[in-house]
């Protein structure tokens, strides 16, 4: 009788433990994402002003800037939603064209020179910057949380009390892994 109220007890221990780690690490993850979420508002406060000053110089090249536009306002309302794996992709597509708006102004000298387009592209490399360090941050407890998630025994706590994996915020174009090309 004692035995069995011991193994019962220490099951019980371990089951609160594992519980314990589990939302630990979900909690984690969602203040990570908290921290990106800040490095995105200031990207997304960033872009108007680049587009307004792009168009002043580039007036015939609006399909891009609207492109841009586009996916700032599409990686917006996928935060709204709370769903972070839809506003992974979402960042991901906004990502892509920022890379678009900075290669037009390669066509326009007169804009690289533009001393607001040049404090506007440091900030936003700045903000890029931290952004990828809170992508860091957020993708190891991610993995941590995943671990957890799948691992033996937490695995069996997990399934039953519903804990999820997360979606890892990683680059989706396979180009832009691929090494650079440099010609001179």
């Amino acid at each position: 009788m004692w035995i069995a109220l011991i193994v019962l007890v220490l099951v019980g221990l371990v089951v609160m433990s594992l519980y314990n780690k589990l939302v630990s690490l979900k909690n984690k993850v969602l203040e990570a994402w908290s921290g990106i979420d800040v490095q995105l508002k200031r990207r997304y406060d960033l872009i108007p002003n680049l587009v307004n000053t792009v168009k002043g110089y580039a007036s015939h090249e609006s399909g891009t800037l609207e492109k841009v536009i586009q996916a700032r306002n599409q990686a917006m309302s996928a935060g709204s939603g709370g769903n972070i794996n839809a506003q992974v992709q979402a960042e991901n597509a906004l990502s892509g064209t920022l890379k678009s708006l900075f290669a037009l102004s390669e066509n326009y000298p007169d804009l690289k020179a533009n001393t607001n387009f040049i404090q506007l592209q440091n900030t936003l490399g700045e903000v890029e910057d931290s952004l990828s360090n809170a992508r860091r941050y957020y993708n190891a407890l991610v993995r941590d949380n995943n671990t957890a998630v799948e691992a033996f025994p937490s695995n069996l706590i997990a399934n039953q009390f519903h804990f999820e994996k997360f979606d890892f915020f990683e680059i989706e174009n396979d180009a832009e892994r691929s090494n650079p090309i440099v010609q001179f």
